[in-house]
């Protein structure tokens, strides 16, 4: 039986990253594109001496990765910036998480596609079987995203006003976790539930 393939998306702190430990633990293979993206950029990392290269060793830190505060600093600052990093980061992401998928295809119930930007990339949509996002008011976001070391509520703003809106993400949404107002147990339950539902009914 062919793997289902579920796009799980969600805004920064809306507790994506916790919906996709579930997943994991119910026998899902979670492929994580930020992950992806933080080992290419970690010391020795793929996308490092093409990132020196197109923004200079200033942006390369003592260890030899990526200098995430000052990277993501740039990015909000400038639009092209942001670019010319997806210009870099995107093609390396792509092949891992087909690496991943092709791997793992064969044997797991479903692979789980962790992708942030899932609705504004524009591409995921006819890449998987349905959406499932993470979902929670943009106030819970901030305070969430706030608490983060090296975080504070301006910059937590700032992500979120680059993000897709709230409204467009549930508009491109199969299914929405709402994971607001309840304890851990309870958004395990509503994850179990979609999980079970989208076995017994997937072709």
């Amino acid at each position: 039986m062919t793997a289902l393939r579920i796009g799980l998306t969600g805004g920064i702190g809306s507790g994506k990253s916790t919906v996709g430990a579930i997943l994991a633990g119910l026998g899902a293979v979670v492929i994580d594109t930020d992950l992806i993206a933080r080992q290419l950029t970690m010391p020795g990392g793929a996308a490092i001496e093409a990132i020196g290269a197109a923004f200079g060793a200033s942006f390369i830190g003592a260890d030899g990765g990526l200098d995430r505060p000052r990277m993501r600093q740039a990015a909000f600052d400038d639009a092209g910036t942001r670019t010319r990093l997806e210009a870099i980061l995107h093609p390396l992401i792509g092949i891992e998480v087909e690496r991943q998928a092709a791997l793992a295809a064969a044997t797991a119930p479903a692979l789980v596609f962790d992708v942030p930007l899932l609705v504004e990339s524009g591409r995921w949509r006819s890449r998987v079987d349905a959406v499932w996002l993470v979902d929670c008011d943009e106030a819970v976001q901030i305070e969430r995203v706030a608490a983060r070391p090296g975080w504070s509520e301006e910059s937590a703003r700032a992500v979120i006003a680059q993000q897709a809106s709230r409204a467009a993400r549930r508009a491109a949404a199969d299914a929405v976790i709402h994971n607001q107002g309840i304890s851990l147990a309870g958004l395990a339950a509503e994850v179990h539930a979609l999980w079970g539902s989208a076995l017994a009914t997937r072709p």
